[in-house]
């Protein structure tokens, strides 16, 4: 599989980069990312997943866009009110980029479809809202030996790890124990903004095999200060998810 005259122009400024090159860029349209979920978090990776061709997206969401999504949710308009997040995303994503393909999954990520779901990709991208969710998915890519790109936001607080199976903790190691889900909870439009970004730059580098990826170390945002903490994190000998 190569890329035809319109991918080599389209891509271009990318393939430029050292260690990218065309190689790199045929690799990313060899690859499957599932995006789970298409809120703050999720709507600006796709947009940059999208534009800088992964070969297929699978977005899953199983809401319909309310007015209070639209100061961060930027894949959906205000002519989108009462369609399926779904739906809003597929007609931005495939005006972003006719040339991926874009699949569209109305659902909720349950522990009786999340194995389906990963199975077939090759990258997972957080980005739910809540944590039940994310551990579901932390516990699939782990068993199926997926990366998972975790972020969370909390007003103008960002965090982001990434899970690669074999290689480092998981999510679990971060998070022991399910925290008290507050909803709504605030948000600057900006803050998942930023995260989903650096999500989408750990995808890249990881479908690429480009620079380090954070395995083993969490990323702190802190938007208030201008602020970034990177930690580490160690892989827990009791984890219930990767230990074993």
């Amino acid at each position: 599989m190569g890329l035809n005259e319109m991918e080599l122009i389209r891509y271009d400024r990318q393939i430029r980069i050292s260690g990218f090159g065309i190689e790199g860029q045929v690799k990313l349209k060899k690859s499957r990312v599932l995006v789970a979920g298409l809120g703050g978090l999720g709507a600006p990776a796709a947009i940059y997943l999208a534009a800088a061709g992964v070969g297929k997206l699978v977005v899953v969401d199983k809401e319909r866009v309310e007015l209070s999504n639209l100061n961060r949710q930027i894949l959906h308009w205000t002519e989108d009110l009462g369609k399926t997040k779904v739906e809003s995303a597929l007609e931005k994503l495939h005006r972003i980029n006719p040339e991926i393909m874009v699949e569209g999954i109305v659902d909720e990520i349950s522990k009786e479809n999340v194995y389906k779901l990963v199975e077939n990709v090759d990258v997972v991208v957080d980005g739910m809202d809540n944590f039940k969710t994310r551990f579901l998915l932390n516990e699939a890519c782990v068993r199926l030996g997926k990366p998972f790109i975790h972020a969370a936001v909390y007003g103008l607080e960002g965090r982001l790890m990434t899970i690669f199976p074999g290689r480092g903790p998981c999510l679990r190691c971060l998070i022991p124990v399910e925290p008290e889900e507050i909803k709504p909870f605030p948000v600057l439009g900006p803050t998942p903004a930023i995260m989903a970004s650096m999500q989408v730059m750990e995808v890249i580098k990881v479908i690429v095999g480009l620079g380090e990826p954070l395995i083993g170390k969490l990323l702190v945002f802190d938007g208030s200060s201008m602020e970034f903490i990177k930690v580490t994190i160690q892989k827990s000998p009791n984890c219930p998810v990767c230990s074993k």
